[in-house]
């Protein structure tokens, strides 16, 4: 792709493509998001998109600049779908936790694209609405900036990892997946006990708990610390809002 975008008002598409579909940056976002869970990163080409959508792969240029920046549109959709029909409480606590779930559930929904997304800044406008409301949350809640921005960075950059991990794992053959999690029982589950007593005493619930996501767990103990950081003249008014 070259640098030939062109204004919103001038690029729009007048006319159906063959498949009858109108381009919008929006249409061509969504089967961007379609064919990379489908078909995996190799998937995010101009030529397949243009064949999905019906339309001549230079009639992209006029939306996106380059395949990069088509990949930040996709990444900043996964970011506004987490967004989606979410409101603030005013409870700080539950208002993260609440953003937090949202965003691995939303990575977790597309875990091709978030391999691909997670780790990127996209500068867009779904994630500059993420920002501006989780400073608000916190900067409502008695931080003051600088310690906002810091639990800022610490919350997203959680959320962020566990999503690309589940991600990971997710975007495995269904075989692999499967392989992945008997492992607790084949090989920890035969382990001698004098070797490795630990492992041995707690076998049955390490394979249950590897079936799911770390990630709720370990949003609670962030939240467990930042609470405990959070101004005493603060505390009293919104400092223990429980998850």
């Amino acid at each position: 792709m070259v640098e030939r975008v062109v204004p919103e008002p001038q690029r729009r598409r007048r006319r159906p493509t063959k498949q009858g579909t109108v381009l919008s940056e929006q249409v061509i976002v969504e089967t961007a998001l379609r064919l990379v869970g489908q078909h995996g990163a190799d998937a995010l080409t101009v030529r397949r998109l243009g064949g999905a959508l019906g339309a001549d792969p230079s009639a992209l240029y006029r939306y996106f600049r380059n395949t990069d920046e088509l990949l930040l549109a996709v990444a900043d959709e996964l970011i506004g779908r987490s967004q989606r029909g979410w409101s603030p409480t005013g409870r700080w606590r539950f208002d993260l936790c609440e953003l937090g779930l949202r965003i691995q559930a939303s990575y977790r929904a597309h875990p091709q694209a978030a391999l691909l997304a997670a780790h990127r800044t996209t500068g867009r406008d779904n994630e500059r609405r993420a920002v501006e409301t989780i400073l608000g949350v916190l900067r409502s809640a008695g931080f003051g900036d600088r310690e906002a921005v810091r639990v800022y960075h610490a919350f997203v950059d959680q959320a962020l990892a566990f999503a690309a991990l589940d991600a990971a794992a997710l975007a495995l053959p269904a075989p692999a997946q499967k392989a992945d999690l008997q492992v607790w029982q084949d090989r920890y589950g035969r382990l001698d006990a004098d070797a490795y007593p630990h492992i041995v005493a707690t076998v049955r619930l390490l394979a249950h708990e590897m079936r799911f996501s770390g990630y709720p767990f370990a949003l609670e103990l962030l939240l467990d610390a930042v609470e405990a950081r959070l101004p005493s003249s603060a505390d009293g008014k919104t400092g223990s809002q429980s998850t």
